[in-house]
This record gives C-alpha cells, sequence and structure tokens, in this order.
C-alpha cells in the first residue's frame, strides 16, 4: 500500500519520533509504514486520517499491482 505519511510530516515540520508519541506507536513503526514496509492495522490507518483531518483514502492508495 502506498501512502502520503512522510510528506504530511513533514509538512507538520514532525519527527517520525513526534508522528510515533501522538499515534502511540514506536517510531520503528512509522519508519516501516512510510518505507511501505508495513501496511497498519485499520484503527492505526483511522488514527493516522483523524491526526491529520484527512479521510483514510486522502493518505493511503493499493499498490498498482494489486489493484
Amino acid at each position: 500500500m502506498k501512502n502520503h505519511i512522510r510528506e504530511l510530516r513533514t509538512r507538520q515540520g514532525w519527527s517520525q519520533a513526534d508522528l510515533a508519541e501522538r499515534l502511540d506507536v514506536s517510531r520503528q513503526t512509522v519508519n516501516a509504514i512510510e518505507t511501505g514496509r508495513y501496511d497498519p492495522s485499520l484503527p492505526l490507518a483511522f488514527a493516522i486520517s483523524r491526526l491529520f483531518g484527512l479521510p483514510v483514502e486522502a493518505i493511503f492508495s493499493p499498490d498498482q499491482e494489486t489493484a
């Protein structure tokens, strides 16, 4: 799954650690999501959506190969 978390995070001026703290996850989890090595759970995806004030679909999109 592709995502725009890195861009959204940097626009806010947050480090990965800052975002992780706001989401109550580890910095490694944020890094893995940003690099596409880990797809967040649905509750975490909704928490990210609420934090940035955007719909889930504006942050995450399926990879072209699996669509």
